[in-house]
């Protein structure tokens, strides 16, 4: 069982769910932070552009992101410019691809967790003399960190079983960009069933030991000083 499965695949679709979530980590705590505490009137507009790739199909993120990064698009023309080559069909596309579909799933619960922060102790922060910094170091972030853990979580487990955006940006290239859903999918069409069963099989067990594991951290009593 072990030597059939396709480790290439899934081995991608973990470095690709693993980059992505270090990258929502480190942008969506600074927009979560600002969709939280930012007082301006017209905020609404971006709570929706982050959250669109929730209601709005893998297919048409997927075009769009597609023709985004493609060799006319000036992104596209800068990127081969660098390396010589384009960023569609690439890893490097996947990325960006599955930053963008995955964003809300990182932010919404950051935001969720920073809201939930007594407002009193920030004002407390702000009447001691702390920066706006040091209050997000010092008591925000301490104080919801079951929100970054969550949104960590949910980033991670929803780029790894993303398909749509995968194969509209991707394409299905062995090593390059063939991830463990496309690797999934393609065995159900050529009607391998117990390949995709093992694959599948796999995939839902490694991602109820990573739940498993980071709820029950979460679960601990704090350690008595």
């Amino acid at each position: 069982m072990i030597a059939s499965l396709d480790w290439p695949a899934l081995w991608l679709s973990v470095k690709l769910s693993a980059v992505v979530t270090a990258i929502l980590i480190t942008i969506g705590l600074p927009i979560s932070y600002w969709l939280t505490f930012s007082r301006w009137r017209w905020k609404f507009l971006a709570e929706a552009v982050v959250a669109l790739p929730i209601v709005l199909p893998p297919t048409v993120l997927g075009f769009y992101v597609l023709i985004a990064i493609g060799s006319r698009s000036p992104l596209g023309q800068l990127w081969t410019s660098w390396t010589g080559h384009t960023l569609a069909f690439t890893f490097e596309g996947l990325v960006i691809a599955s930053i963008l579909y995955s964003l809300p799933f990182a932010v919404q619960p950051m935001a969720a967790g920073f809201a939930q922060v007594d407002r009193s102790l920030i004002e407390a922060a702000s009447t001691l003399g702390a920066s706006k910094r040091r209050t997000f170091a010092t008591v925000i972030l301490p104080l919801s960190l079951d929100g970054v853990l969550a949104g960590a979580v949910l980033a991670f487990a929803h780029t790894l079983g993303e398909f749509g955006v995968v194969l509209m940006v991707g394409g299905n290239l062995p090593g390059v960009t063939r991830t463990v859903s496309i690797a999934i999918y393609d065995n159900v069409q050529s009607l391998n069933y117990e390949a995709a069963n093992r694959t599948a099989l796999l995939l839902l067990v490694f991602s109820f030991a990573v739940l498993t594991f980071v709820y029950g951290v979460r679960r601990q009593p704090p350690t008595a000083v």
